[in-house]
């Protein structure tokens, strides 16, 4: 199960013959080669082998795959790979076994400046760009090319921004041998640990795991009204928690989910919708997230937990504001479920509950109780999930699906990959000339002593940049960018880290560029833009959440227990009265003056009290809860006067 995206520049080539089988291969070895090295196999065998000799060595079997099989632009050859797309692909082995052969030495002697290491470097920049270019997008190829001139000519920038300019030769070689840049620790933490995460995610669907989650929600949910929308709410929830791509969870639940919504009623853009923003949330659900909880605390230095108890709540929210929205959708069209006989029997599919919950027990014992790292973690979950494949018939008699996980795995680093190295490129640009200290400085400057101002200008940011880049991705790049911005200026740690996931993981369903949207309107065989538009309302909670965990640290599981409950519930209420709002029903049609009132309402809930201020804080929610009352129970009783009529 590939989680890459497409590029915007040609699609991916499909190749025949040899190259096909060589590529095949290469891209085989590259979780082979990870997991020999994450196990530490190396110290068992005797050898001392440094991690960044693996980066080197992964850095050259994935970019040589990405010039083999991203063609230039859409006017490349798009069956075979010409002649200079093999010449970049060598340049990028060349360029990635250097550092695997030699970098103790450069350890060394990294002061040294050498024509063989200024040509390595400068290289590698380019081949780093090229590759950025085919996989990210116009937008992300100008990030870089904006760094490296930013840092080149840093003497000329205004105010703030002005520093001593770094020379070509210093600049490029710093950037290709640096700890602090390429092969440090955005390109580790795609090397290892997400790679890990996407091996145990396209193991455990290929022995069928995912067809359990798609029959378990189809059985809970199928026979109720709306039940195929609220089936692909659960099944792509749990699909993009292990692959934390929504493109991809789209691709592959949507091509079942969205034909059953449109069967039950659901017009085609909104069934696209339900499936582009179930699919986008899997990222922000813990206790995985699509890998994004692991890298988020290796970057912040807290323990994996707390990351994970953090966004139980956020997640939740998340969910519910589109499980509101379904059920109210399918009572204003008068759906009904799925006939009985269609669904599948919930005793038979947990029957086959093993090929899901074994790995994941086997993970979550390794990660919690036998305290082990993420990505060795994963590797027993891989393990387990081997040893689970033994009692499933299909997966006994063949080991093709081993060698097709593998192969999804290595294609499925690919763009990842390129946008991790570029978000090296910038860490190096970063440290090199002082702007982790700069940019909040801008902002403050930009912003005054206004949070919220600043908020909005980091949450459109993060918007703008994540668009079409894979969650996970969008993370690592917003991480380095962002969130320390966000720290200086007093905000919490994992609130800011936080902060940018969520608003880079739903510029997957918000216009203009939005993967997510797009791909479930090809299947919807809907219009894209109405489609995209449609998963924004249905999204909408995604958008104030990261706000409202930005000013209460009770929607993280801190604080007293009263004001965590309340906290919540008054949320959820609030994403009752949102859901009214936006789609005009509640037990009948909301009258549209109802609908109006259901706005404030649900604002006054879902901001969060103010617990050292009680008296404005009883008149805030009060205010909310008496509103949300009188609308709710007021249709209540007006759908039962109709009734006895």
């Amino acid at each position: 199960m590939s989680t890459e995206n497409e590029t915007a520049e040609g699609g991916r080539r499909h190749l025949s013959g040899w190259s096909a089988k060589i590529s095949r291969l290469v891209l085989g070895a590259i979780p082979v080669i990870g997991a020999f090295f994450i196990m530490d196999t190396p110290s068992y065998l005797g050898m001392a082998i440094l991690r960044e000799q693996y980066y080197g060595l992964f850095f050259a079997l994935i970019f040589m795959s990405l010039f083999w099989l991203f063609p230039a632009s859409s006017k490349s050859p798009q069956n075979h790979i010409p002649w200079y797309d093999h010449i970049l692909a060598l340049s990028s082995l060349v360029s990635g076994l250097y550092i695997a052969f030699y970098y103790p030495d450069i350890l060394r002697t990294l002061g040294n400046m050498s024509s063989e290491r200024i040509f390595m470097g400068a290289m590698t920049v380019l081949l780093v760009l090229e590759g950025i270019r085919r996989t990210g997008g116009p937008l992300l190829f100008c990030v870089g090319i904006f760094f490296l001139l930013y840092a080149r000519f840093t003497d000329y920038a205004p105010g703030l921004f002005n520093a001593p300019a770094t020379p070509w030769p210093d600049l490029v070689t710093f950037l290709y041998l640096d700890a602090n840049a390429l092969f440090g620790t955005t390109l580790g933490v795609a090397a290892v640990v997400v790679m890990s995460f996407i091996l145990f995610g396209n193991i455990l669907f290929a022995i069928g795991g995912g067809a359990f989650l798609s029959d378990l929600a189809m059985a809970a949910f199928g026979r109720y009204r709306g039940g195929p929308a609220k089936m692909a709410i659960l099944a792509s929830c749990f699909f993009g928690m292990l692959t934390g791509s929504a493109a991809a969870n789209v691709a592959s639940t949507g091509v079942f989910t969205i034909p059953l919504m449109k069967r039950v009623g659901y017009p085609a853009h909104i069934a696209g919708a339900v499936e582009a923003v179930a699919s986008t949330g899997g990222a922000l659900t813990p206790p995985i997230m699509g890998a994004a909880a692991f890298v988020i605390a290796e970057f912040t230095g807290l323990p994996y937990a707390t990351v994970a108890i953090a966004s139980i709540i956020p997640a939740i929210l998340y969910y519910l504001g589109v499980f509101i929205q379904v059920d109210l959708e399918a009572g204003k069209a008068g759906m009904k479920g799925l006939p009985k006989e269609e669904l599948p029997k919930l005793r038979q599919t947990m029957n086959r509950a093993y090929l899901f919950l074994i790995p994941l027990c086997a993970m979550i014992f390794a990660l919690f109780i036998l305290n082990m790292a993420p990505d060795k973690s994963a590797f027993i979950g891989i393990a387990a999930a081997l040893v689970a494949a033994l009692f499933n018939k299909e997966t006994r008699s063949s080991a093709g699906w081993i060698i097709n996980s593998l192969e999804d795995t290595g294609r499925s680093m690919i763009a990842m990959t390129a946008i991790v190295c570029m978000a090296g490129f910038v860490i190096g640009v970063i440290n090199l000339c002082g702007l982790g200290f700069v940019l909040p400085m801008f902002l403050s400057d930009v912003a005054g002593d206004n949070l919220f101002l600043v908020l909005c200008i980091v949450a459109g940011a993060s918007i703008i940049l994540g668009m079409g880049m894979p969650t996970v991705a969008v993370y690592i790049l917003l991480g380095v960018l962002m969130a320390p911005s966000l720290v200086s200026l007093g905000v919490p740690l994992l609130a800011a880290h936080l902060f940018i996931q969520y608003f880079g993981t739903v510029s997957q369903f918000t216009p203009p560029i939005c993967v997510a949207s797009y791909a479930a309107a090809a299947i919807a065989k809907a219009p894209p833009l109405t489609t995209a538009m449609s998963a924004m309302r249905i999204g909408i909670l995604a958008y104030p959440t990261p706000f409202l965990f930005v000013y209460s640290q009770a929607f993280f599981l801190e604080g007293p227990a009263l004001e965590i409950i309340w906290a919540f519930l008054s949320a959820a209420l609030g994403c009752l009265m949102l859901g009214c709002a936006l789609v005009g029903y509640f037990v009948r049609p909301v009258p549209v003056w109802k609908r109006i009132l259901s706005v404030p309402a649900a604002l006054l809930l879902l901001t969060a009290t103010d617990f050292s201020n009680p008296v404005s804080g009883l008149i805030q929610d009060g205010s909310g809860l008496v509103l949300a009352l009188f609308i709710l129970i007021s249709e209540y009783m007006a759908k039962s006067r109709t009734q006895h009529l």
